[in-house]
């Protein structure tokens, strides 16, 4: 994705947040959209011009890419933002906007709706951004399917009330599951984290079970956040995954896959944000085997020396336009490859003991003409000839 152009008319190295923003915007924004806002003010105010794309803002703010372009939509929507795309509907250019305060009945009208508007724009965006960035988190990429469209649309994300949150909360088995979740952020839980849990166990139908083992393996990654967690969540509610066992199974397979890329490339690190477009191509559009891919990886590593996944990737959709679907078919691919190259070599070869025709050995224009042998005979002959003109 390309980087994106962000404009400003202010002074450059201090972040001036406008108190119109703080009084009629920020109390109801979401706070991951919040923290968009902020950061765009941030690097619009920084003392050099700064490239920054949507992987960047999201790896900055640890979310995920669908966030930040939810958020960007968000702000577009409330004309805190303006935003140009391309014609592949990508943001190439965002300008911020100087905010406005409101009326005093339309700003009853915007604190009245907070959570609608929100929702609206989350839904919006969506639908308008399915899976339209490349760089996909690195669960969306081990559970999505380029062949079905994206269904975290249905699951519609309400607001809690407080007598909402009560009730919910007297239930036995939601408060076990919050002091299940205190244990594991080691921290008491916040209302955005009552709000994901109760939309989890009540909107996606999630067990107790599902939403312990949905945080364990969220916090094993050293992901706590609560965009992060709900973005892993969705994507298994996607894949129909509903029980613990799913889960388990989805995650060992994602892990097993990567892990053997890595060890076949020698890394000891996770893949960078490329680095996992270029494996969630080869696993969901080219709909390899992990065996295929590894074997493209060993040929990388024999042929360059090095991890190079962009070679790798030539390898694949090479293989990819053949129609390889297994290994069987790479090695009858080789011996075509061997016998062709073993012709040309022959042909070659032929060419070289031809037998050549002799040039001339001068280099005069005379040369082209076939050369004539005379004898005594024929000088004599000669001779009496020119004799004979002059006696005449």
């Amino acid at each position: 994705m390309s980087a994106i152009l962000l404009n400003s008319s202010r002074e450059r190295g201090v972040t001036l947040v406008p108190n119109c923003f703080i009084d009629e915007y920020m109390p109801v924004a979401s706070g991951s959209y919040v923290k968009v806002y902020l950061y765009l003010l941030r690097c619009m105010n920084s003392s050099t011009d700064v490239g920054i794309t949507i992987s960047s803002i999201a790896d900055h703010l640890d979310e995920t890419e669908k966030d930040i372009i939810r958020a960007l939509c968000y702000w577009e929507k409330v004309s805190l933002i303006t935003l140009e795309r391309n014609e592949q509907q990508e943001i190439v250019s965002i300008t911020v906007n100087e905010p406005d305060y409101k009326t005093p009945d339309s700003r009853e009208s915007h604190e009245a709706v907070p959570s609608e508007a929100a929702r609206d724009a989350k839904l919006a965006d969506e639908k308008k951004y399915p899976l339209e960035t490349p760089q996909a988190s690195y669960e969306e990429i081990a559970t999505s399917k380029t062949a079905e469209p994206p269904r975290h649309h249905l699951f519609e994300k309400p607001t809690y009330s407080e007598a909402q949150i009560k009730q919910l909360t007297e239930n036995d088995e939601v408060k076990w599951l919050l002091n299940i979740i205190e244990i594991y952020l080691e921290r008491l839980i916040k209302p955005s984290d009552m709000q994901l849990i109760l939309y989890l166990y009540e909107s996606l139908g999630f067990s107790a079970e599902l939403i312990m083992y949905l945080y364990e393996y969220c916090i094993s990654k050293n992901k706590k956040n609560p965009s992060y967690i709900e973005a892993v969540a969705l994507s298994w509610a996607e894949e129909g995954i509903d029980t613990v066992e799913k889960a388990e199974a989805s995650t060992a397979l994602y892990n097993s896959n990567y892990n053997a890329i890595n060890k076949a490339f020698g890394l000891n690190r996770a893949p960078g944000q490329i680095e996992k477009q270029y494996i969630e191509k080869w696993l969901n559009k080219f709909a390899f085997s992990i065996e295929i891919i590894i074997e493209a990886c060993n040929r990388t590593i024999l042929l360059t020396q090095k991890p190079d996944f962009k070679y790798t990737d030539k390898i694949l959709e090479n293989w990819h336009k053949k129609g390889v679907k297994e290994l069987s078919q790479i090695s009858k691919l080789d011996k075509e490859h061997a016998t062709d190259a073993a012709k040309a070599s022959t042909a070659v070869n032929n060419y070289n003991k031809a037998p050549q025709q002799p040039r001339p050995s001068s280099q005069n224009r005379f040369n082209a003409f076939p050369q004539r042998s005379y004898t005594d005979a024929d000088y004599s002959s000669m001779e009496q000839k020119l004799l004979q003109k002059k006696m005449n």
